[in-house]
């Protein structure tokens, strides 16, 4: 009989020192600038595959997989990004309701 082991919610996620300098500290304006942009580069990557598909400069079939998977990956974080901007706006409406 296998005995599951229980891992803490916090498993894999790195410690934070209280006393850490400003600057190794990251805000969370940051962490949402850089996701950001790597959904804008996601997004260019994928535009660009496609104009080099349609001008003829990809000129075999597997290049057509790396294209349909570019605009793929593009279009699932894009929709990603619509659903986390769309539970913290939640959140943010739920805090400003809060009775004091």
């Amino acid at each position: 009989m296998d005995i599951l082991r229980v891992r803490p919610i916090n498993e894999g996620i790195p410690k934070v020192n209280n006393n850490t300098t400003k600057e190794t500290q990251i805000s969370f304006k940051e962490i949402v600038n850089n996701e950001i942009n790597k959904l804008n580069n996601k997004q260019i990557q994928a535009d660009e595959l496609i104009q080099d598909f349609i001008q003829g400069d990809a000129n075999s079939l597997e290049d057509l997989h790396t294209v349909m998977i570019a605009t793929e990956e593009a279009r699932i974080a894009l929709e990603l990004a619509v659903q986390v901007r769309n539970k913290i706006v939640e959140a943010y409406k739920e805090i400003n309701n809060m009775q004091l």
